[in-house]
């Protein structure tokens, strides 16, 4: 008996024994863990618990001159609603969907109804892009299982105005074509950072010392170039003006040539940016003025008699021996009617629109000869000079470059060389081109044309961007003067007519045969009509470029298509822009 108890007694020792050792690891053990360790296992149940939240920009606000001192908004954000459900929450699902139809209409998405059922999902999204309105309406249905999350959406106020220049978003939030492609980056701002305590649903359930915040960084507002008033009635005479002549696409570029901000931007067939969706032809996306090189015909050759002015090599009254064709290399150059033969002045060759004359500046580049010199110095000209071969940098999306042939180029000979001098052989936009006839008669001065004006800073105040001189000396003020006086001089006849008295208009029609790359030839029948030109007073005050690109005028779609159009709108600018008219 006394042997058991001591069996008992022991085991009871070693039992108290063993449980105070344990106790003793717990000690230790915690002490390890809530002071020696407490630090790492603080950061490790932060890291569990916490999840970081990207706090969304607002996108920038795009606005437009509104006349000399005023601002109007073009693309706003406003609010919008995804409404979600948790489908296990929801009681009744045939009075939510009869709700739903009532209030969302066609912002439902496909399928609502079968998500609405689907008790094995707990998130599914049953319609979008609410306004505030239906927002507000659905919130008072009270419907169990369903909510609402805000975001922004882009509204375009004046529909397809100015729809090329502005672009979309899309349904991702990114900037598609425009400037809303062009200058995504500022517009979109950066977005902040959230790194809050969660709840084991990953929702956020506390603020404190352990929060983390970056602020979003707001999109840049800005203030385009773009004059909303000027872009409307452009808009309507570049319309007005191709149903005239039976043609269904065409641009206009009007640009301030003593500064080289675009004051409209205009291209038909157009779209709407807030029902981008709807678009089926996605060349309606595509703003030709910048991504469409063409090879523009005679109003290049304002181009080629200004290299000869400022060359020296011809003056206004220069006469040459025109005999209505030239032999370049294997080629036959021929002009095109009215014509004058015998000694020609350059003015006339100008007026007229001869190729000959065109081909005879070149010559005198090279001291007689259509040689290397000759072909050297009109390359300068077109690339280092006019700045063509290169894109403008203007922040819009698809800008294209065009193409001037290299002298050093084997296709760069004298016959290419040849038929350069009057727009053909080389291929620029419409924004090159209005860039490059801007320094041409404003005395010399390259402006890089811009498409913002200005910002808006946090005041609400309008910051002004500076003009960009790219380059000065393109030609002399003395070569600019003639070069005016020679275009003012060939618009004085019939073109001018319905030009306002008082004040000084010039400019150049163009009609350019269209290359069929299937054939290797110009077609006979396509052409595309142009007109370049300036007006003010005492000096030009905007620079305006028209194309017209299906008319059924052939030859005549440069005198009888564009010019007109330019007409309607330089009249118009005069008294819009308030110049006066010389005493």
């Amino acid at each position: 008996m006394e042997k058991t108890d001591v069996t008992l007694h022991s085991r009871v020792r070693i039992l108290m024994a063993l449980m105070f050792l344990l106790g003793a690891i717990f000690v230790v053990r915690l002490f390890y863990v809530q002071v020696i360790r407490h630090d790492y296992y603080e950061a490790e149940a932060l890291k569990e618990h916490t999840a970081k939240f990207s706090i969304a920009a607002s996108r920038g606000e795009i606005y437009a001159k509104d006349g000399y001192d005023k601002i109007a908004p073009l693309v706003l954000n406003e609010p919008s609603y995804t409404v979600f459900a948790d489908p296990r929450y929801v009681k009744d699902e045939t009075k939510a969907a009869e709700v739903l139809r009532r209030i969302a209409g066609g912002n439902l998405v496909e399928g609502f109804e079968e998500s609405l059922k689907n008790k094995d999902r707990q998130y599914v999204v049953l319609a979008k892009l609410l306004n505030k309105q239906q927002a507000d309406l659905l919130k008072k249905e009270e419907l169990a299982g369903i909510g609402l999350q805000e975001s922004e959406k882009r509204t375009y106020l004046e529909g397809t105005l100015a729809a090329q220049v502005l672009g979309f978003v899309n349904g991702e939030g990114k900037g598609q074509y425009g400037i809303e492609q062009g200058y995504n980056d500022q517009l979109a701002g950066v977005a902040g950072q959230l790194k809050a305590i969660t709840d084991v649903n990953g929702i956020p359930i506390s603020v404190g010392a352990n929060t983390v915040q970056t602020p979003a960084q707001d999109g840049e507002d800005v203030v385009l170039s773009i004059d909303r008033n000027i872009q409307s009635y452009v808009e309507k005479a570049l319309k007005a003006g191709l149903e005239r002549v039976h043609a269904t696409k065409g641009s206009a570029v009007v640009i301030n040539p003593n500064n080289g901000q675009i004051m409209a931007m205009a291209s038909l067939p157009t779209y709407n940016p807030g029902e981008y969706q709807k678009v089926t032809d996605y060349n309606a996306f595509q703003n030709p003025t910048i991504s469409d090189p063409y090879e523009p015909g005679s109003v290049t050759k304002t181009f080629t008699v200004a290299m000869g002015l400022n060359e020296g090599v011809i003056q206004p009254d220069t006469t040459y021996v025109n005999t209505g064709s030239t032999k370049v290399a294997d080629a036959t150059i021929k002009n095109l009617g009215n014509e004058l033969l015998g000694n020609v002045k350059m003015l006339d060759a100008l007026r007229y629109s001869y190729n000959t004359g065109m081909v005879h500046i070149l010559r005198l580049l090279g001291g007689g000869d259509i040689n290397d010199q000759a072909k050297d110095k009109f390359y300068q000209y077109l690339t280092d000079r006019f700045l063509l071969n290169e894109i403008t940098g203007i922040p819009l999306a698809f800008e294209a470059a065009g193409q001037v042939i290299s002298p050093d180029d084997e296709q760069g000979g004298p016959v290419r060389y040849a038929n350069m001098t009057f727009g053909q052989g080389m291929t620029m936009t419409m924004l090159q081109a209005v860039s490059t006839f801007s320094a041409l008669v404003n005395g010399g001065t390259y402006y890089s044309p811009q498409i913002i004006s200005g910002v808006v800073n946090e005041k609400g105040d309008v910051v002004a961007k500076e003009p960009i001189v790219k380059k000065t000396g393109v030609i002399s003020a003395d070569a600019s003067e003639k070069l005016r006086m020679m275009t003012h001089e060939i618009r004085a006849g019939s073109l001018g007519k319905l030009d306002r008295p008082g004040y000084t208009t010039g400019g150049k029609t163009g009609t350019a045969q269209v290359y069929d790359p299937t054939t290797g030839q110009y077609s006979k029948t396509k052409t595309i009509g142009g007109y370049l030109g300036y007006g003010g007073q005492n000096r030009p005050e905007y620079v305006i470029m028209i194309r017209v690109d299906d008319s059924d005028l052939g030859d005549f779609a440069g005198t009888q298509g564009a010019a007109p159009i330019f007409t309607d709108i330089s009249n118009w600018l005069l008294d819009y822009l308030k110049i006066q008219p010389r005493g």
